[in-house]
């Protein structure tokens, strides 16, 4: 996983996995999903991030519950 911030344009990107986005779904006002061309989620985009979360909030993430399985 990768979060990437863009200052210019106040953009958020989780990336999930690195391949071609094959579609993008917007989900509410600013907050796409990114799917492959087999319908995966590979990312979330997140615009105006600064105005909707404090970013301390958005990189100080915890993943100590997370459990990753293979499919």
């Amino acid at each position: 996983m990768k979060i990437e911030y863009d200052r210019e344009v106040d953009a958020l990107y989780i990336r999930i996995q690195e391949k071609v986005v094959g579609r993008t779904q917007e989900v509410s006002d600013g907050v796409n999903l990114d799917f492959d061309e087999e319908g995966r989620l590979i990312g979330l985009e997140i615009l105006d991030a600064a105005k909707r979360y404090p970013m301390t909030d958005i990189f100080n993430f915890s993943t100590e519950n997370l459990i990753l399985e293979k499919v």
